[in-house]
């Protein structure tokens, strides 16, 4: 990917609640004019982290998986939005495994002293039922910690509650116009 908005749907689940407002937020890029490619990260197959720190010799995961492939894609985005599901209080396993492979980025900043890349906007979507009562403050710290490794800003939050059944937020109009904003404020802000 070389510049543009990634979004990243989070869900180990296709088409529910957070990759629709995922959509519509990429459709509010495109709109403003900005290119999007969105990343369904379940496809990906990604592995976990195996805490091996080899990562810290040379800034690269030695696991061998699809993860290779999303490496150029957060490297070449201008924006990045993460959506994402609340799985007890925080994002599911497929996105926190794609967190987690991202310790390379941690090591080349904080261990072999290499200057980061530019700092570029972000967002987070999250879609949460209704019987969670911790709400989504783990997402939200665990995002914000992976944006900073990656150097990019959390510019934009949107929790949406309440939404169990995938067909829910179709009915969350302003929900979705809010998503849509929020694309093109992200595509406003890498092109200006």
């Amino acid at each position: 990917m070389n510049g543009g908005v990634l979004g990243i749907a989070g869900s180990p689940r296709r088409h529910g609640n957070s990759e629709q407002l995922l959509d519509a937020c990429l459709s509010g890029v495109r709109e403003a004019g900005g290119e999007a490619v969105k990343l369904v990260v379940r496809d990906y197959g990604i592995q976990p982290c195996e805490g091996c720190h080899a990562c810290s010799e040379d800034g690269e995961c030695v696991l061998r998986d699809r993860m290779h492939e999303i490496y150029p894609m957060l490297d070449g985005a201008e924006a990045v939005v993460v959506a994402s599901p609340l799985f007890f209080a925080t994002v599911p396993a497929v996105l926190k495994a794609l967190y987690d492979r991202c310790q390379p980025y941690w090591a080349r900043r904080y261990v072999l002293k290499q200057q980061p890349g530019p700092k570029r906007p972000g967002a987070l979507l999250v879609a949460g039922g209704g019987g969670d009562p911790f709400g989504a403050e783990g997402a939200v710290l665990t995002t914000r910690s992976v944006f900073a490794v990656l150097r990019v800003e959390y510019a934009h939050e949107l929790v949406v509650k309440g939404v169990d059944s995938p067909a829910d937020i179709g009915r969350r109009t302003e929900d979705l116009a809010r998503a849509g904003r929020i694309g093109a404020a992200l595509a406003g802000a890498r092109s200006g």
